[in-house]
């Protein structure tokens, strides 16, 4: 499968299923368009008579020749990828993440908040020391032979069970020689109760801290609002900026927004974020069920990939800049990429990646919390319901509806499920706008590979200037 695609008069040929990517020149680029496999020895009469009102006959045919060439290297129209692991079964597959809700409780009312407000429509409740201790134990049962294991503290506002946090981390480290075990934490948190004895602590233990923030303060406080009612963006930021400036070269972080209807703009919220000091950048489209003011809907998509477009600019200028950043969704590896189960199934939720809830109940991960009929089984009854796990763990690119004729397949892995129960009541049904949206960025994530590499050779072969 091929798609084409040009931004800024860049023009990409991705052939999905062997993952090449091809800088083409107009000629080359609209004759693809027009070929189909396999490719003979000799250009398509057809297709030299359908550009020669634009191109000399002789451009044509040595085109032909190079996209020839790439066909025969395996590296343009290659064939759909059927080898020993693309229906590999994971019955059974060991689980190596774990996300651990110790709070569902929280300290803001966003607006768009998929959690009802913290409780996930449970009740309001901080997870003892127990739970989270029973949490590990089963995460290290279920491990298998898998030696590291991500735990990441979730809410509501985990800061809220802060001393849950502190002895889970103590438990989990004491756990590591015994059973060759290697934890990896993380948290997420709005930063409202974040100080510095907090701070210290989370920068020691945490190898990555996600920060909630919308950008612009007259935005964020829009939908970012304390119990009271009131903006949160003086509040917040003083305390990120000091996370972020103690925090140690090699430890990650992502200050994380949402855009909504509401900022369609979010180059803007960008701009503020980096103009605060912040250099990892997430921002994340809104998923609402049945609509609303805040959700974003197929009319909005061209403004949002004008955007999007409009970011990768933002991003170049700011190489080898005092203010270059980093945006999560553009971040792709096109020389190596995930390995090819990792390509097929996504990211591993219900079976190799659960949530835990403050009672110990199961789910696939922290957007199926309080739907029943996800709950995979307790932490304390030490139950795990293994035919809804492989339910999850069956679901490929081969069993999504449409998947498997998408160009992205391979970068996205077919979606979220969270999201596609969401918006269509079923996890292997994708949810279609955000598809949309993720193509669009892998078109983005490409281009500013293609426009760094080009920078890259431009220096690399520039004349070096005269001494004086």
């Amino acid at each position: 499968m091929v798609h084409r695609f040009s931004i800024r008069d860049v023009n990409i040929i991705v052939d999905s299923e062997s993952g090449a990517v091809h800088l083409a020149d107009r000629v080359s680029f609209d004759l693809c368009g027009l070929l189909t496999p396999p490719l003979g020895k000799e250009c398509p009469e057809a297709a030299v008579r359908e550009l020669s009102a634009r191109y000399d006959e002789g451009e044509i045919r040595e085109a032909y020749g190079e996209l020839l060439a790439l066909f025969q290297a395996g590296e343009l129209f290659a064939p759909e990828y059927d080898g020993p692991n693309a229906r590999m079964s994971l019955k059974g597959a060991p689980v190596k993440a774990l996300c651990l809700h110790v709070s569902h409780d929280c300290n803001m009312r966003c607006n768009y908040c998929f959690a009802k407000t913290g409780d996930f429509g449970t009740g309001r409740r901080i997870m003892d020391f127990e739970t989270a201790k029973a949490a590990v134990d089963f995460v290290v049962g279920r491990s298998g032979k898998r030696r590291n294991i991500e735990i990441d503290f979730f809410g509501g506002e985990p800061l809220m069970a802060f001393d849950t946090v502190r002895k889970t981390v103590e438990y989990a480290k004491s756990l590591e020689e015994k059973y060759q075990k290697n934890f990896r934490f993380t948290i997420t948190t709005n930063g409202l109760l974040l100080n510095d004895e907090i701070i210290d602590a989370v920068n020691r233990e945490m190898s990555n801290v996600v920060l909630s923030l919308d950008g612009r303060r007259e935005i964020n406080d829009k939908v970012r609002k304390t119990v009271s009612g009131d903006g949160t963006f003086e509040l917040v930021m003083p305390k990120m900026q000091r996370l972020v400036n103690l925090r140690d070269k090699g430890k990650d972080y992502y200050v994380r927004g949402t855009f909504t209807k509401e900022n369609l703009d979010f180059c803007e919220d960008i701009k503020e974020m980096v103009s605060c000091g912040f250099r990892n950048l997430s921002l994340e489209p809104v998923v609402l069920k049945g609509g609303g003011a805040l959700a974003i809907t197929k009319e909005d998509l061209p403004r949002i990939f004008e955007e999007y477009e409009k970011l990768c600019e933002l991003i170049l200028q700011s190489k080898n800049t005092d203010r270059e950043f980093l945006f999560f969704h553009f971040m792709i590896d096109l020389s190596q990429g995930p390995c090819i189960i990792k390509r097929m199934r996504g990211c591993g939720a219900g079976f190799e990646y659960v949530a835990v809830t403050p009672e110990g109940d199961i789910y696939p991960c922290h957007q199926f919390v309080g739907n029943k009929e996800f709950r995979l089984g307790n932490v304390h009854e030490k139950t795990f319901d293994l035919s809804l796990s492989e339910r999850f763990a069956g679901i490929d690119l081969n069993t999504r509806k449409g998947c498997s004729d998408c160009w992205a397949k391979y970068y996205c892995g077919g979606g979220c499920s969270a999201a596609n129960h969401t918006v269509n009541g079923d996890i292997s049904i994708p949810y279609e706008l955000g598809c949309e949206l993720e193509r669009k960025r892998v078109e983005c994530a490409i281009y500013l590979k293609a426009r760094s590499a080009a920078f890259a050779e431009q220096a690399r072969t520039a004349p070096e200037s005269p001494a004086g």
